[in-house]
């Protein structure tokens, strides 16, 4: 037999065996993975997101506004009720407090000069020219006596009797005169303006150092700074948001729940928070307000769920973003499957059971469900053997080649 000719036969050979093996692997069953119904605890959870808030908190807010020239606080330090936060410039408050101080000390001068009668200097003119007129009287009146005894004894004529008597009138009338000028000093007026520049006064030195208190600002309650964002040398206007005070042993936490699942989520359900940039660490609290309306968070629609979470150690900050899982359902010795095993074929969901070498269609009723698994309520029984998701497609009464896992 010549070497072509043999070349020819095994070219045939091989050619026959690879189509015996390609009839022969067309026909065998696809592998299909299975696994086993069986009874377990499951606890179902719902997984989202979520943003930390204080459950008490307050807002240190400029008063007045100036430059930072200092901030007193780091973020996340523990601060009682009144500690200074942030100060502000205060060199114009505190000249407007000296120079109301000045105009206080002039207002009360000027009311105790009011008081005491007048200027000094006018009462010591007019008590002198007083006091020269009471002497001049007393001499001019012993004089018209002596001419009025003389007169009688005809030692005296009648008119120096009366130049004496004018004289004395004159000397009366002066007296009077001056005694007028001295009550005039001060008039009811007077006193009445020198009380209000006095009250002016006062209250302009009030305001001046309420302005000079506004320059610190304090912490309005007790509790942990969580937000600053106040800086050296920054500008604030009246208003503006220099830190943040709260209570942050039990924090509140906005959980976002899509709307679907609003209906697994009560109040008092565990919840149970976790933080990426604490990777291991656990906070453990309670639903504790359900939302009032659906609001739009991205291109999702949620609410907002509110949950109190314990956060005794306090590493847990206000306005970081969490991972929630809420613990809407625990069921004991529930029937369960993988959630892969579940399909939904002509409107119903249900499994591929396995009889034999043959897969057949349970429609199927599920129940509370976990991330992996759920509870079968109806359609299955312990033991069976449920088809997990594979390439190949299945129909109800194909063949297989079961895998267990």
């Amino acid at each position: 037999m010549s070497r072509t000719r043999i070349v020819l036969i095994l070219f045939v050979v091989l050619i026959l065996a690879l189509a015996w093996w390609i009839r022969r692997r067309s026909t065998r069953p696809p592998e299909i993975p299975f696994a086993e119904t069986r009874r377990e605890t499951l606890v179902s959870t719902l997984s989202t997101n979520g943003k930390v808030e204080p459950s008490e908190w307050m807002a240190v807010r400029a008063e007045r506004a100036g430059t930072v020239s200092r901030v007193a606080v780091q973020k996340g330090q523990q601060v009682p009720k009144g500690a200074l936060v942030v100060e502000l410039d205060a060199r114009d408050a505190r000249a407007d407090v000296s120079a109301a101080e000045a105009a206080v000390a002039q207002a009360r001068a000027g009311l105790e000069t009011v008081n005491q009668g007048g200027r000094s200097s006018a009462q010591v003119e007019i008590d002198g020219a007083l006091e020269r007129d009471r002497l001049e009287l007393e001499a001019a009146l012993r004089d018209y006596a002596t001419l009025r005894r003389l007169a009688e004894k005809q030692a005296a004529t009648r008119q120096e009797v009366t130049d004496a008597n004018q004289k004395v009138q004159q000397l009366q009338a002066g007296m009077q005169a001056l005694a007028r000028k001295r009550a005039a000093l001060v008039s009811p007026a007077d006193r009445t303006t020198a009380e209000a520049k006095l009250r002016e006064a006062l209250a302009a030195l009030e305001q001046a150092q309420a302005q000079l208190e506004r320059s610190r600002l304090q912490a309005p309650m007790a509790g942990v700074v969580y937000d600053l964002p106040a800086r050296i040398g920054a500008y604030l206007n009246v208003g503006d948001l220099a830190a943040q005070v709260g209570d942050i042993k039990t924090l509140r936490v906005r959980v976002y729940v899509d709307e679907p699942e609003l209906g697994r989520v009560a109040r008092a359900m565990p919840v149970t928070i976790t933080w990426d940039a604490m990777p291991g660490r656990r906070w453990d609290g309670v639903v504790d307000k359900m939302p009032a309306q659906i609001v739009a968070l991205g291109t999702r629609q949620v609410g907002e769920v509110i949950c109190a979470i314990r956060n005794p150690d306090l590493l847990l900050l206000p306005g970081t973003n969490i991972n929630a899982e809420i613990v809407s359902q625990v069921v004991d010795n529930g029937l369960v499957i993988p959630k892969e095993a579940i399909r939904k074929e002509n409107n119903q969901v249900g499994v591929y059971r396995l009889r034999g070498e043959r897969v057949e269609w349970r429609p199927i009723q599920l129940g509370a469900s976990s991330v992996t698994r759920a509870a079968v309520l109806q359609g299955l029984a312990e033991g069976d053997l449920v088809a997990l998701a594979a390439e190949a497609p299945l129909h109800d009464g194909d063949r297989v080649q079961p895998v267990f896992r």
